[in-house]
């Protein structure tokens, strides 16, 4: 397929060829490999470090500064529940839809495959500073590659970030984030003879980035189904629940497998139905196809939990805080489940704002303490602080109403970007983040602006053609 912006063809045909490539999350081996071979072919430098970041050095103009161009390898592997798509081996397909490209039932991976494409045929150019492309591994699961980053690997002090998700936009500062991980034990028991296994599952709703997508007040499934088997007063006895994929991810489906007497099963069939219609409605434009469904269940298994920890799991789950809970900060109950006589919970926090951050994680872990349950934090990371001084910012600005004659939005995103850690690392990068616009990423519904991508391409190419000392 052919667009009028000659360069836009170039990095879709170098984005199709990464996509290819499987790249999950701690597995960028293969991503990395053809990296490499593609700058040894061009007679780039490659360096990795202990952590297997990746950096090519791309020789520019003398007399001018090093600038880094900075994204990550890995992406977020999510498809739907219909999908066959294997992301250990099968390459994402592209649907080009009008002026956006998607892919077939999974994540497309422009996050943030779109950044190596970018950075690559950038490379190419011939009139630019000094670069070094440098791309991270591992950053969906919790940056682990920035935060083990070796700053000895790279020379340049000027970073620009190509993982922002909105072209027009400048992004100079992010929230930090950091998970919390609850379990919660719980008796199992033989459930009574005259009890029926059923399923109750909550499906359809759109997720989304855990970030950038939590003020939308999206459906979550797992307080969806939560809500469902808060509204069934009978005595039910909890078998299995089971929900969310990761933590930046919205939870998109979550089921529970359940034990309820015979003489119950009509009336909780016409709950669900009932609860069904009402949560339809109340998301209806954020989750037009939220589906909430019971059928026959085949865990093989005549244990449940006992009726009081049952009520205790599902009353936990609706105690539990999901969505923007101050200015700059919220968290994701992003997974849950029953595993070895635990109730098992992930949650995500972020913040722009430490203080705020540490006051939500300690109200969640909290909240787990006061159930009995324990509560551990890891995977932290800082928050980015922006400088509005910064000369990388002034420049920016200028070029940018130069190039389209409208002066774009400065910005401070509520996701966690790589800059917060690789400037705690190096003092005194000058740094900025930029992006096309990228639509529902961590969900497959992921799409791209198509002609965003030749828009974000002059800006670079003007803004690198400038920096000369």
């Amino acid at each position: 397929m052919l667009f009028e912006h000659q360069k836009t063809n170039e990095i879709l045909n170098r984005f199709e060829q990464i996509n290819q490539i499987p790249r999950c999350s701690n597995n960028e081996q293969a991503i990395s490999q053809w990296l490499t071979n593609w700058a040894e072919s061009n007679n780039f430098a490659v360096s990795t470090d202990k952590a297997q970041n990746l950096l090519i050095k791309v020789p520019g103009y003398d007399n001018a500064p090093i600038v880094i161009l900075q994204g990550h390898l890995d992406m977020v592997c999510e498809k739907t529940p219909d999908s066959n798509h294997d992301f250990s081996k099968d390459p994402i397909k592209h649907i080009y839809d009008g002026e956006w490209l998607t892919a077939d039932k999974t994540t497309l991976g422009a996050d943030n495959g779109i950044a190596i494409a970018i950075a690559m045929t950038l490379a190419l150019e011939k009139n630019h500073p000094p670069l070094e492309l440098l791309f991270t591994v591992d950053e969906e699961t919790g940056l682990h590659g920035a935060t083990d980053l070796d700053p000895e690997l790279f020379d340049g002090r000027i970073l620009i970030n190509i993982d922002s998700e909105d072209e027009g936009i400048l992004t100079v500062g992010c929230a930090g984030g950091i998970n919390t991980n609850i379990s919660l034990a719980v008796e199992e028991t033989t459930v009574p003879s005259d009890y029926q296994q059923i399923k109750i599952k909550a499906s359809g709703m759109s997720g989304g980035h855990s970030g950038i997508d939590i003020h939308l007040e999206k459906a979550n499934a797992i307080k969806i189904l939560a809500e469902t088997l808060a509204m069934i007063k009978f005595d039910i006895r909890l078998a299995n629940i089971d929900g969310g994929t990761a933590h930046n991810v919205i939870p998109r489906d979550a089921e529970a497998t359940i034990w309820v007497s015979e003489n119950d099963i009509e009336a909780v069939k016409n709950i669900v139905l009932a609860t069904e219609t009402t949560l339809k409605s109340e998301y209806e434009n954020t989750d037009p196809n939220l589906s909430i469904t019971i059928s026959a269940s085949d865990l093989e298994t005549d244990q449940a939990l006992t009726s009081t920890d049952s009520k205790k799991a599902i009353d936990f789950i609706i105690a539990f805080p999901h969505g923007v809970a101050a200015k700059f900060t919220s968290n994701n109950l992003a997974t849950v489940n029953i595993e070895s006589g635990k109730l098992k919970i992930l949650s995500s926090q972020r913040s722009s704002i430490e203080s705020r951050m540490e006051a939500l994680t300690y109200r969640i872990e909290t909240l787990a303490r006061l159930v009995g349950g324990e509560a551990y934090s890891d995977n932290r990371y800082p928050a980015w602080q922006p400088d509005m001084s910064s000369k990388l910012l002034t420049k920016s600005l200028h070029i940018y109403e130069d190039l389209f004659n409208k002066i774009p939005t400065v910005e401070i995103l509520h996701a966690g970007l790589e800059c917060g850690i690789i400037g705690n690392k190096v003092q005194g990068m000058d740094m900025i983040s930029v992006g096309p616009t990228i639509k529902y990423p961590h969900s497959p519904d992921e799409k791209i602006d198509i002609a965003s991508i030749g828009r974000v391409w002059d800006f670079l190419q003007a803004l690198l053609s400038s920096l000369k000392s």
